[in-house]
């Protein structure tokens, strides 16, 4: 059995890391503190509908923690909270403004923790500084997107970096012993299995903490509904996307936390694929499928 689940899963759990790390339930509150994006002024990643998390756009981040935090107190008294700035890019704005509002959270009660979704360019010297003093006194968790390690799919997504970058952010983020989380997606246009695979590899290579694995979905709206209008590419079937994260995992080393394994689109935002809507029998498959093949995550890491 696999030693980092509480849930008979074969790969490393979230559960199972607070639970281990901090002894009781831990919930994540994504939060809307008002950050914008640098890469919109070139028109954003292609994907992009303007950022995850954008609900709660004008409400202050003290209510937005209590709407959600209030309804779980019922039913967990004992639980802890990571205040998790999801929307947008939320280093993107002067070092003040990052101070007013992570400070601002981290006194609610019961908070143990942030997570802090960012880009690789938006990473300055006093930023890292900030989040090297903030790492000392809580617990930090730092969300890079990379998508993909394959310069010419960062180009052909805009998403405004290069592979370069991404890694000089992590490797900086490291040497600081914060934890990183690396993005990526699965399913990008004209990329193969192997060239998703390729991704997986160097990630863990480069000695990431946490990954969230997403599969692409094309919402209206987006200049990625545009080009599949004109030109329709492969869309990732069910049975695919199941198979690339399996063999993913095998390359993953046990000690990584697996915080996400599939997309999760809204309903009436999504084009394609559907099936992705069905986000529990996607993760119930990704289960039967490792059962089957009698796989677990990091079967296939070399040992240095």
């Amino acid at each position: 059995m696999f030693l980092y689940t509480l849930d008979n899963k074969r790969y490393h759990t979230l559960n199972y890391f607070f639970r281990k790390k901090f002894g009781t339930k831990v919930f994540k509150v994504a939060l809307n503190a008002g950050f914008s994006c640098p890469n919109y002024k070139s028109g954003g990643c292609i994907y992009c509908n303007h950022g995850s998390g954008n609900h709660y756009q004008n409400i202050d981040l003290v209510h937005q923690f209590d709407l959600v935090k209030i309804p779980i107190e019922k039913k967990w008294p004992n639980a802890k909270y990571i205040a998790y700035f999801q929307a947008n890019t939320n280093t993107y704005a002067p070092l003040s403004i990052l101070k007013e509002k992570y400070e601002q959270v981290l006194k609610i009660p019961n908070v143990i923790g942030l997570d802090i979704a960012t880009r690789s360019d938006c990473l300055s010297e006093e930023a890292l500084d900030y989040l090297d003093e903030l790492n000392k006194r809580t617990f930090l968790m730092v969300e890079l997107g990379l998508q993909s390690m394959h310069d010419e799919t960062l180009a052909f997504i805009n998403r405004g970096h290069d592979l370069k970058s991404f890694d000089e952010a992590v490797n900086k983020l490291k040497k600081r012993n914060i934890f990183v989380v690396a993005h990526i997606i699965n399913g990008l246009p004209y990329e193969n299995k192997d060239m998703m695979i390729e991704t997986v590899k160097h990630l863990n290579k480069l000695g990431i903490d946490g990954i969230k694995i997403h599969m692409l979905y094309i919402s209206k709206g987006t200049k990625l509904a545009q080009i599949y209008q004109e030109k329709p590419f492969h869309i990732l079937t069910k049975e695919e996307y199941i198979d690339i994260v399996c063999s993913e995992l095998e390359y993953l080393s046990p000690h990584v936390i697996i915080m996400r394994i599939t997309g999760d689109p809204l309903r009436d935002e999504v084009i394609e694929p559907t099936w992705l809507l069905k986000k529990f029998c996607v993760l119930n498959d990704i289960d039967k499928e490792m059962k089957k093949r009698d796989i677990m995550q990091g079967d296939k890491v070399i040992s240095p």
